[in-house]
């Protein structure tokens, strides 16, 4: 039986937390200084900083899970002068990620310590996985926006556009970038 020192072991978990901390910079800077300000025909705006809630690792504690997901909602908030959309909208989906996550794979050992990618998960699972996500998103976010039903036809529309448009971005991002288990 060989033995890691404890020493690599606490700096394999440091580069960890310096590999999100940097992912969770990325992302909100991303946001803020350039995808916020991309609006497609004037209804398909990207999301692409939930992407670092989707990255998280499925074994992740959920007090951690729902902690940084409301900073990261905050944190956009607090720069896209949107009170409390995104945070609300980031808890809801950090709620809902282990159930959207076993419905498209196999809740065993081997999955429980994966981190949702493409590499990981194939591409049809992954798919499924990333859209229902962003699509949960994009609705609770643009029905909270709007507060109101009135215009229940501009809610949707804006929801399914920016669900496309934030889920092309984000597959090919992913295809890009692999994810190791």
């Amino acid at each position: 039986m060989i033995s890691l020192p404890l020493r690599e072991i606490n700096t394999n978990m440091g580069n960890k937390s310096l590999k999100y901390l940097f992912l969770f910079i990325l992302c909100v800077l991303l946001q803020v200084l350039i995808f916020n300000r991309i609006v497609l025909f004037h209804i398909a705006v990207p999301i692409i900083f939930i992407y670092f809630i989707i990255r998280l690792p499925i074994n992740l504690k959920l007090s951690y899970v729902f902690t940084l997901a409301f900073l990261l909602g905050l944190i956009v908030d607090i720069f896209s002068d949107t009170p409390g959309v995104n945070a609300l909208a980031c808890t809801l989906i950090a709620a809902l990620r282990l159930p959207i996550y076993y419905a498209y794979m196999n809740k065993d050992d081997t999955t429980n310590r994966l981190t949702p990618g493409v590499t990981t998960m194939g591409i049809m699972a992954y798919s499924k996985y990333l859209l229902t996500f962003i699509v949960i998103y994009s609705v609770f976010a643009f029905t909270i926006e709007y507060f109101s039903f009135a215009d229940v036809k501009g809610i949707v529309i804006m929801s399914a556009a920016s669900s496309v448009f934030t889920f092309i971005i984000l597959l090919a991002v992913d295809c890009l970038i692999p994810v190791k288990s």
